[in-house]
């Protein structure tokens, strides 16, 4: 495997949400500051995804206080937490730049109503433990001498008596 492959393999997520354009989400995003971390929630429409493998992307547009608001969120990012679906949009185009020019109600998507809101992920690599099993070369053990203990023998004798029959007279 080339090297750059072998190290973007290692700063690959497990699982990856499932994304679609259209889609409103809320990302929780670590945010530093000085000592101190805490999480962030940005919730909006994904109006475009781009690239693929680490570095892969998706934007997400939110309207604040009148002003539209764009982030774009890396993947693959250590510093996104979780991704959760809010509502299934419904989109026909790959990507929905239209929607920089609307304010409103019309800078939202249709909902796909038939939709399920499920938080389906992809899995883009299994378990390392069950791939690659670490074999290691047999050692020799130190020889340690142990007394065998002493076995007793128990046998259990039985009486048998005999059994008187009762009988009924109809």
């Amino acid at each position: 495997m080339d090297i750059i492959k072998s190290i973007e393999h290692e700063q690959l997520k497990n699982k990856i949400p499932e994304l679609k354009i259209g889609d409103t989400v809320r990302v929780h995003q670590k945010i530093k500051e000085g000592n101190r971390e805490r999480i962030q929630v940005f919730e909006g429409i994904i109006i475009k995804k781009q690239g693929g493998g680490v570095n892969a992307t998706f934007t997400v547009r939110k309207i604040a206080y009148g002003v539209g608001v764009e982030k774009t969120f890396l993947v693959h990012s250590p510093m996104v937490e979780k991704v959760e679906l809010v509502r299934v949009g419904k989109a026909r185009r790959a990507k929905l730049y239209y929607l920089r020019d609307r304010v409103g109600k019309a800078a939202k998507t249709k909902e796909n109503t038939g939709a399920r809101i499920e938080n389906r992920e992809i899995t883009i690599k299994a378990d390392l433990a069950e791939e690659a099993p670490v074999e290691t070369a047999p050692e020799e053990a130190p020889v340690v001498e142990t007394e065998t203990p002493a076995v007793q023998e128990t046998v259990d004798t039985v009486k048998e008596e005999p059994v008187e029959t009762v009988k009924d007279n109809k």
